[in-house]
């Protein structure tokens, strides 16, 4: 016991050097303020700060929102669905330093082995930028295991390898975007098989939504407690540049339902197009040489004004009959200004022709083109085949992971996934298919054929 009046300099001398250590550590953590507590005990706490109740501290920061509190009951399952940015990782990553004061082992699984150190430990929201002074575990990559200061052990799992959940047991496990685990199904079996320690195991699965049978199952699952939360609940902890670059691109949109609110967005029942084939075979930009063919396709609106039709507009792409969707410029306007745009387009992606619907006027539409560009290769077609018929063909190659989107397109994705053959099919999924369908027909760069070519003798 340390003399009052001794001072706490000599005192401090006399420790180990781990001691002396580890008391550094805590004073450096402490200085450094970065700290809060997470869990407030005022029910359905929005997470905004507010006064604490008598006698204690006021709660000057953001916390956990009701949604991010581990929900009552006895579940197996929390599964909190979440919009981009809505606070899944901290959420995670929160619970998981509860459940270490109490259970002695914990999983912890991503999609990928970068993903969970990346984001689950090292990253902004992760293990060990959320843990309080004196309870950061150590963390050892080479092992992937994190070790918390009172022995509880978190073991790192990459859902690419699910055999290697198939040994070791757990108490609790933290998974992170299990929507998105390629091998989901045997990841969570071989996990729930090893879940065999403490009296209640229980898992914490935070992810952004995506239709699957895994997760229709885990939500009708009775032992699981679904939770759904928005993006926009975590607003005042977003960056401007986020609520620019990400929400303004999704809000309003199918996708933005699934990506922003956290909705699980099935299908339309019926329709022709399903999202995960849209998704499954969606690919990176390829080198500017890549194609051996590219057109513009025009679906025209009858009009331009504010309640008609959109214009159609799609860049579509082929290479060794695999097809790409490279752009969708669609959108209301005047004739001379959407010809000006799929002019604009075909210089830009140096476009093979322009395939345009000629519905609402062939004339009409050959001589807006021209005047704008007196060269411009030109294709008409027409619609004389229901339009089912003509979508079928091009929905087949979407089956055969032959048409790949670069990039997120989401209101003709929208089309794609709402359309059902007998309704009227929209204009950007029109442009869409008029333009696969001449790709197929010419799937190489075309050619003239001479006399010598065809090895032609005169008599």
């Amino acid at each position: 016991m340390r003399n009052e009046d001794e001072d706490p300099l000599e005192t401090w001398k006399r420790w180990s050097p781990a001691g002396q250590e580890t008391a550094a550590e805590l004073l450096r953590q402490a200085q450094d303020g970065k700290w809060r507590p997470f869990y407030c005990k005022r029910p359905g706490c929005d997470g905004q700060p507010h006064p604490g109740e008598p006698g204690e501290k006021d709660w000057a920061w953001n916390h956990a929102r009701a949604d991010q509190v581990p929900p009552p009951g006895d579940w197996l399952t929390w599964l909190l669905r979440g919009g981009r940015g809505a606070g899944k990782t901290r959420t995670g990553a929160e619970w998981t330093h509860r459940m270490t004061a109490i259970s002695p082992r914990i999983a912890l699984v991503a999609p990928t082995g970068p993903d969970a150190r990346d984001i689950m430990v090292e990253g902004e929201s992760g293990i060990l930028a959320t843990s309080r002074p004196g309870k950061m575990p150590q963390w050892e990559p080479s092992k992937r295991r994190l070790t918390w200061p009172n022995g509880a052990l978190g073991s790192i799992y990459s859902g690419e390898e699910p055999d290697r959940l198939r040994g070791p047991q757990h108490h609790n496990a933290w998974v992170d975007e299990p929507a998105h685990i390629d091998l989901i199904e045997q990841v969570w079996d071989n996990l729930l098989l090893g879940l065999r320690l403490g009296a209640h195991p229980r898992i914490c699965a935070t992810t952004t939504p995506k239709p699957s049978p895994w997760m229709r199952a885990t939500i009708n699952d009775p032992t699981t407690v679904s939770v759904q939360a928005s993006t926009y609940l975590n607003l005042p902890n977003l960056s401007p540049v986020f609520r620019q670059t990400v929400m303004d691109r999704y809000e309003g949109t199918r996708k933005g339902r699934q990506e922003l609110h956290g909705e699980l967005i099935e299908d339309v029942e019926g329709s022709l197009w399903r999202s995960e084939l849209i998704e499954l075979f969606r690919v990176d930009e390829p080198g500017p040489d890549y194609f051996d063919r590219i057109v513009v396709s025009v679906d025209p609106a009858g009009t331009a004004a504010a309640r008609s039709d959109e214009t159609g507009i799609i860049v579509v792409a082929a290479r060794d009959k695999q097809f790409y969707v490279l752009a969708d410029a669609s959108g209301r306007y005047s004739p001379e200004t959407w010809a000006q745009k799929v002019v604009a387009l075909y210089d830009t992606y140096l476009a093979d022709k322009v395939v345009v619907e000629k519905n609402y006027g062939g004339d009409m539409v050959r001589s807006v083109l021209r005047a704008v560009s007196s060269a411009l290769p030109v294709e008409e077609v027409t619609s004389r085949r229901g339009k089912a018929l003509r979508a079928e063909p091009i929905e087949a190659l979407y089956e055969q992971g032959r048409v790949h989107h670069i990039g997120l397109f989401n209101e003709l994705e929208d089309q794609m996934t709402s359309w059902v053959p007998g309704n009227p099919s929209p204009d950007r999924l029109d442009a869409l298919v008029h333009g696969i369908t001449a790709l197929t027909r010419t799937v190489s760069p075309s050619s003239i054929a001479v006399p010598m070519d065809l090895n032609w003798r005169t008599g």
